[in-house]
């Protein structure tokens, strides 16, 4: 099958089953997103939203978390993973903040980057979400996905993945299926018993293909 025939399949499947996909971080500001946005690696939407809300809720402005002690954020957080350096990054993310930009999130990607603890993936998701700024976030779960349909590589490292994503789609609707992709990869197309048999892009899946070899 061509990739445009599968860039097509895809787009029409996924706005039938996730037309609404959407952000699943809660969040009540701009830096609060930013934060909750670095506190998810390597953890799950539910876990971050638990502590960033007891977080929040004790520390509610960035003042009160710059001021705030270190280790009280490490207690706070500490049900996430690698949360010791976590903390250290939302201490020097308030104090960036504050020192560097008047309090308010950068919509730069290079001044996004140079936070602590923000690397390619959260700088695009804080764009995307809090900017509308097109970008295509490549996660654990967009990988997976891209890979067993096809669009990309095996070996494809996360950069290479974002750039022929944002190839293959049309960028106005890059926003909708980075949110897609991220739903299709968590509730339909998981990394352990992903639910085959109930999917119409089962005819060039690479995962059934390799399944039945």
């Amino acid at each position: 099958m061509k990739l445009s025939d599968k860039v097509f399949l895809i787009q029409q499947y996924f706005d039938e089953i996730l037309p609404n996909a959407s952000c699943e971080l809660t969040y009540n500001s701009d830096y609060g997103f930013l934060i909750s946005v670095m506190l998810s690696a390597q953890c799950t939407d539910k876990k971050v939203n638990k502590v960033t809300d007891v977080l929040f809720e004790k520390y509610k402005t960035l003042e009160e978390l710059n001021n705030a002690s270190l280790a009280d954020i490490e207690n706070m957080i500490k049900s996430l993973g690698l949360y010791k350096n976590k903390a250290k990054n939302i201490k020097s993310i308030a104090k960036d903040l504050l020192d560097k930009f008047n309090g308010v999130v950068p919509t730069s990607k290079d001044d996004l980057m140079n936070l602590s603890g923000v690397g390619n993936k959260t700088s695009n998701v804080v764009r995307v979400e809090l900017f509308k700024i097109p970008e295509f976030p490549v996660d654990t779960h967009v990988a997976r996905v891209s890979k067993r349909l096809g669009l990309v590589k095996e070996d494809d490292d996360v950069l290479v993945i974002e750039e022929k994503l944002k190839k293959e789609f049309p960028k106005d609707r890059w926003i909708l299926l980075h949110h897609q992709f991220i739903h299709f990869g968590r509730y339909f197309c998981k990394a352990l018993a992903p639910k085959c048999n109930e999917c119409k892009l089962s005819g060039f899946c690479n995962y059934i293909k390799n399944k039945s070899k």
